[in-house]
């Protein structure tokens, strides 16, 4: 007979923070429980967000690999709080995140109430709130549609903090996706969901005054809607480039309303991006980070923000950890549909 599993003690080195770890708790889970934000994006291991040193102890995979580490990463005692669980007791050296600690993480009902299609495959969704339960979040947060069975679908929330009525989500038609097949196919106005949120420490970092790059992939333009909206609300006149990595320009679903944040920012300067650009398309081509690099080659003065699938992230971080902006002011929210994110405990 096995011994019962036990509790286990994690010790934040850099803090001297403690929390515990219940049997099969990820790292991640058993920290936002106790009121600790660590940095977290897709919570499946495929983004690297929530990277931290392990200092002394064992941790263990059970629900997925941590895909985005590399060999490197391993040899240097790196893991994923969002998928690793202690074996024994743990210390880590790991980044919190104040700014979200107060921002209590809500279940609602949300109503549909408007859908438009943006493009054949990007539908425009706008869920209404009860108004005695409104949802306070960070431009650049996202929430999760909970679904019959307990299954969880991510969305970054595009509209501002100040529309306290709604939550506006792009939702992008996925081959094979269940939820996203019943936005297209199957949901109607009044539908009611079951939303939980914000989630995430994907937000603007407001202690900075460094000039920003934003960089969205697809759907990805989202939460930097969000985000932008913000700054432009606030007040904040920070220089800003927009560069918005898509396939076609059919793709740009957003062009009127980015003409009018020309507008309204001062220095606010747009950069889209076609993987397949018509014959007499003039502007920028191929992969959107590698529009980043050439146009900004030393990105050691920025911040940088970015959202879009997995695949954009890794490639991007790579290429602008290379071009000198340091990892610590590169913040991102990767986007992924595939495994389901484990379910969460009570």
């Amino acid at each position: 007979m096995n011994p019962p599993r036990k509790n286990h003690k994690i010790r934040i080195a850099s803090s001297g923070k403690e929390f515990s770890a219940r049997p099969g708790e990820t790292v991640l889970a058993a920290a936002l429980r106790q009121g600790i934000v660590l940095p977290y994006s897709c919570k499946n291991g495929t983004c690297a967000s929530c990277k931290c040193q392990l200092v002394e102890g064992r941790i263990e995979y059970p629900y997925n690999p941590p895909t985005a580490l590399e060999a490197d990463d391993f040899c240097a005692a790196q893991a994923l709080t969002c998928q690793a669980v202690a074996d024994t007791d743990l210390t880590i050296e790991a980044r919190e995140i104040e700014q979200v600690a107060d921002i209590p993480v809500r279940l609602l009902p949300a109503r549909v109430e408007f859908m438009e299609k943006f493009t054949p495959e990007v539908m425009c969704l706008r869920l209404k709130l009860p108004q005695a339960a409104r949802l306070q979040f960070l431009a650049g947060q996202y929430i999760d549609i909970i679904q019959p069975g307990g299954k969880r679908r991510a969305f970054s929330i595009a509209s501002a903090p100040s529309q306290p009525d709604f939550i506006e989500l792009h939702v992008k038609h996925v081959d094979g996706g269940g939820f996203t097949g019943h936005v297209f196919d199957g949901m109607q106005l009044k539908d009611i969901l079951r939303i939980e949120g914000p989630l995430g420490t994907f937000f603007i970092r407001r202690s900075s005054d460094r000039p920003m790059i934003m960089v969205g992939g697809g759907t990805g333009f989202a939460p930097l809607k969000s985000m932008i909206e913000e700054l432009i609300e606030s007040g904040d006149d920070r220089p800003l480039t927009l560069f918005w990595g898509v396939s076609t320009q059919a793709d740009l679903y957003a062009r009127e309303l980015i003409g009018q944040w020309t507008e309204a920012l001062p220095d606010f300067r747009f950069v889209p991006v076609l993987v397949e650009p018509a014959e007499d398309w003039a502007g920028e081509r191929g992969f959107v980070h590698e529009a980043v690099v050439r146009h900004f080659p030393d990105l050691s003065p920025f911040d940088v923000y970015m959202s879009g699938p997995p695949a954009m992230i890794h490639a991007a971080r790579h290429a602008f950890i290379d071009a000198g902006v340091p990892e610590d002011r590169l913040f991102y929210d990767s986007f992924d549909f595939a495994p389901d994110v484990p379910p969460a405990r009570d």
